[in-house]
């Protein structure tokens, strides 16, 4: 009784809506039923009733649940050589569009073998000349395709991928495999490609999505480029880091890293050229009294120098700087074309211009330099402390050897200087000598250069 009085409801309300054609005059009239329930009748009525398959569900001796062979070449034949439409040609047959297009796939994948059904390969023992030359054509030609395939995809590795020919595909990550996909889709399907590198479908598609968004350190990287430039490609991660800082710019020093080798932003380096000006023991040597504590509270309470070589093709340059070790900064220096008495005499004289009241330890290594009387005489008119390091022992002045290897990691390594003259490369040292006092700044002072540091500190230079 309910279903025959919902029937009656429904007829009457279709006969209504026949009437009046208005949904809403329906509803007022009649007091239901909703509105979207009246439109789902309306459109139920509209439709034509679907007319079943007189094949569907049937398995007999005309119309078998799985056809024979030579059914479903002359169907793909008809649907896929002769153009004829899928649906017509479904509903001639009996079988559904998705059967005839599964039939295509494994067609084309593994040629007639694959449309082959159970009985139509029968069991038991071979006789020779049987099998369909053109089935074995199939096959090879099948095997031939998957071989070239594989060739193609260890092409790719090696060009796109700049990877080892002995390569495991296994260990590709999935945006190596989308980049293989994509230099090879233009020849072989899709799911032939990610089912031979064993990439899933939804990430093959992701990874696609990923790759045409927008880098979220596009500006990044043009700032990073920017102060690796502006610094004449001496500043590594941690400098950038803390320049971008200063900036306002806050990203990790992992990140920066990762950007500054994508970017190919590399300080060069390499390793320094042992020599030595050690002459023997001139004059009696003095205690060491740094002892290796590089550590400073003020300016001017412990100075250390050295001499270094620059060898360009224009002749040999060298530098004698004295290093305050309360900052690292650079007191004074002389630059020469000969590692004489002059060379150290003149920059003594210097850095004693610059003292008032103080009186530091001046460390030096046992270089004939400072054994000479005309060092010695200048120190103790001046009433500083010498201080020595042991012989052959680098590591007693390791904080002014480490200046050293830093301002040539810099300015010296990796650069051409074919075609600079003795004059033009000793201006080159006068200019990263100030650029180091006034401008790089150094981690250990807290993103400040050596004399940034001192102003903020309200001391002298």
């Amino acid at each position: 009784m309910i279903t025959l009085f919902a029937y009656e409801k429904r007829a009457r309300a279709l006969q209504m809506y026949e009437e009046t054609h208005s949904v809403t005059e329906t509803i007022r009239v009649l007091g239901y039923p909703g509105r979207q329930t009246l439109y789902k009748w309306i459109s139920k009525q509209n439709q034509p009733k679907k007319v079943k398959s007189p094949y569907r569900g049937k398995n007999t001796e005309t119309h078998p649940r799985h056809p024979p062979v030579k059914l479903k070449l002359k169907v793909l034949h008809r649907c896929f050589e002769l153009g004829e439409d899928v649906k017509s040609v479904s509903d001639e047959i009996g079988y559904s569009r998705a059967s005839i297009y599964t039939w295509r796939r494994k067609y084309l994948r593994k040629g007639m073998t694959a449309l082959m059904n159970p009985e139509d390969d029968p069991r038991g023992k071979l006789v020779p000349g049987t099998a369909s030359s053109s089935e074995e054509i199939n096959e090879l030609k099948s095997e031939v395709e998957d071989m070239r395939m594989q060739i193609d995809i260890l092409k790719e590795t090696i060009n796109v991928l700049k990877k080892d020919p002995g390569v495991d595909q296994a260990v590709l990550r999935n945006r190596e495999k989308v980049a293989i996909i994509g230099a090879l889709k233009s020849k072989y399907s899709l799911p032939n490609l990610l089912s031979a590198l064993h990439c899933p479908r939804s990430s093959y598609y992701y990874q696609q999505k990923t790759v045409k968004r927008q880098d979220k350190y596009c500006f990044a990287k043009k700032r990073i480029q920017a102060v690796f430039e502006e610094n004449h490609g001496r500043y590594g991660y941690r400098r950038i880091h803390a320049a971008l800082r200063k900036e306002g710019l806050r990203l990790s020093e992992k990140v920066i890293r990762q950007l500054m080798k994508q970017e190919k932003l590399q300080v060069a380096a390499k390793k320094k050229r042992v020599y030595s000006f050690y002459q023997g023991e001139i004059t009696p040597a003095v205690p060491n009294v740094i002892q290796r504590n590089f550590h400073a509270d003020l300016p001017n309470e412990k100075w250390l120098t050295d001499i270094t070589e620059f060898a360009i093709p224009a002749g040999k340059v060298y530098l004698s700087p004295v290093i305050d070790c309360f900052d690292g900064m650079p007191v004074c220096w002389s630059i020469g074309t000969a590692p004489n008495a002059e060379l150290a005499n003149c920059m003594l004289d210097d850095a004693i211009s610059h003292l008032k009241e103080e009186r530091p330890v001046i460390h030096t290594d046992r270089g004939c330099h400072y054994r000479w009387p005309g060092w010695i005489s200048r120190m103790e008119k001046a009433h500083l402390q010498r201080s020595m390091s042991k012989k052959g022992c680098s590591p007693d002045n390791s904080a002014c050897e480490g200046f050293f290897g830093r301002m040539k990691n810099e300015m010296f390594y990796g650069l051409s200087w074919m075609d600079v003259s003795i004059e033009a490369f000793i201006q080159i040292i006068h200019d990263y000598m100030n650029w180091y006092r006034e401008k790089r700044i150094k981690i250990s002072l807290g993103g400040m250069s050596p004399l940034e540091y001192r102003q903020n500190l309200g001391l002298s230079a």
